[in-house]
């Protein structure tokens, strides 16, 4: 009886490892969606490091002079200089 009740163990031991494998919390289905979830979010975060340094070298050119305070006021406000003539040109 006992030479059949240890294969019969180590069987089921099996079939339950291996259905972990295949449908468990540790899946390979599962492990594939979450390394597709850490890819996007690494790709977001390169993304974000972009734009915050961009907006770091803004800020330390708004700090350092007023050339990119005029820049921003021209193309953000319109904004002309004293006899300075604005041509505004559109495409249709």
């Amino acid at each position: 009886m006992s030479r059949l009740l240890v294969p019969a163990v180590l069987i089921a031991l099996l079939l339950i490892f291996h259905a972990q494998l295949w449908s468990g919390r540790g899946s390979l289905s599962n492990v594939s969606k979450m390394q597709q979830k850490l890819d996007a979010q690494k790709a977001a975060n390169a993304r974000a490091q972009l734009a915050n340094a961009r907006l770091v070298s803004e800020v330390s050119d708004l700090k350092e002079g007023l050339e990119m305070v005029e820049e921003k006021a021209r193309s953000e406000l319109g904004m002309v200089r004293p006899n300075e003539i604005y041509v505004h040109i559109t495409k249709k």
